[in-house]
């Protein structure tokens, strides 16, 4: 019989995290034009700044940047191995910027650090809180977030007693400086949209009438583009015995489609500056078709900035329901209803209309 070799990484089990713990994660990944375009083929993304670099070039920038979703889930997807092999479910997010573009040619690599831990109650499972770093090859700062995420346990019979959970800004501050060019002489017919910061205020909420349905074959691509190897989103065999009987879909798959189906409305939101918190309200799978409204939380004037403003938005992601017939996002128990998929509180960069 051959001897069973101790090389192979399982990924880490919920006893194998520490508070403080520092990883710095393999796999850096540099971006093509492929990845670019496979991106847009998955999700339908339509954000005219991300798609021209003629486009790009009259906003300011040498080329067109990769859009911050796409940087994000490339980056995030570093992490998979070290922190969620296991998982059972992403649960959110919080805090999350972006402080520097990342361009075709760049490379991202990420390092994370264990912030929280909390034991669930049936002893089988528990939260693990990171907060995780990306760099270019210039060691600029290009992604910074935090999010937690429920693990298996190793020893399901052994009861931890961990407990400790951390707190989390509302809204990301928001800083001195935005690494954004100067935007004059916006393009509208290039960019879709004719609305401006202005044209915007709170309590507007925008039914985006599109649905997106997300095939097998889209959410496995997506993931595999992302290099997240979590078995819960790969392995349909193992999924078969699970509660649910099929893989989830990626949550930040979720996120890209109802982000994809926002540009109705938000044509000219080009730029995300921060997700605030995030919630994967009610699993998604294969077959499902994606529709979201997004309110209007706060308009926000800058201080240093005459040219661009931010918008704090709330968009609701829901599946197999058209956002015009959703009245409230929770039943009477104060719980998300069952068509909830994501409840994104999130900021983005908007131009202000031209003097």
């Amino acid at each position: 019989m051959s001897k069973i070799s101790t090389k192979i990484n399982f990924g880490n089990f919920f006893e194998d995290f520490t508070i403080g713990q520092k990883i710095i994660h393999p796999l850096p990944r540099t971006i093509t034009d492929g990845d670019v375009s496979f991106y847009i083929a998955l999700t339908g993304s339509r954000f005219a700044l991300h798609s021209s670099d003629l486009l790009a070039q009259k906003m300011g920038y040498e080329k067109k940047p990769l859009d911050d979703l796409l940087m994000f889930h490339l980056t995030f997807g570093k992490s998979v191995q070290d922190i969620s092999l296991n998982a059972i479910a992403n649960l959110g997010y919080a805090e999350v910027s972006f402080p520097n573009p990342v361009f075709v040619g760049d490379t991202v690599r990420l390092e994370t650090e264990v912030i929280g831990l909390k034991e669930n109650s049936n002893g089988k499972s528990g939260v693990v809180y990171v907060h995780s770093i990306g760099y270019n090859q210039d060691e600029k700062e290009v992604l910074n977030l935090k999010r937690w995420v429920m693990v298996h346990k190793k020893d399901k019979e052994t009861i931890l007693g961990t407990n400790d959970v951390p707190t989390f800004e509302k809204t990301l501050p928001i800083g001195s400086s935005i690494n954004i060019p100067v935007q004059k002489d916006i393009d509208t017919d290039a960019t879709g949209g004719k609305y401006f910061f202005e044209d915007y205020e709170a309590g507007e909420r925008l039914n985006h009438p599109e649905g997106i349905t997300v095939d097998n074959s889209d959410h496995t691509l997506a993931t595999k583009l992302y290099q997240n190897n979590a078995k819960v989103h790969f392995d349909d065999f193992m999924m078969q015995s699970s509660p649910m009987k099929q893989r989830l879909m990626y949550g930040g798959h979720v996120i890209s489609i109802a982000r994809s189906n926002s540009f109705n409305g938000l044509q000219n939101a080009q730029w995300l500056y921060s997700i605030n918190s995030g919630a994967h309200a009610n699993p998604t799978f294969a077959g499902d078709t994606i529709y979201a409204f997004t309110e209007i939380i706060e308009t926000i004037e800058l201080d240093n900035r005459d040219d661009i403003g931010l918008l704090r938005l709330r968009t609701v992601g829901l599946k197999n329901m058209k956002a015009q017939d959703v009245e409230s996002t929770f039943d009477e128990n104060g719980k998300y209803i069952k068509n909830v998929v994501l409840d994104l509180d999130y900021t983005v960069v908007i131009p202000r209309k031209q003097k």
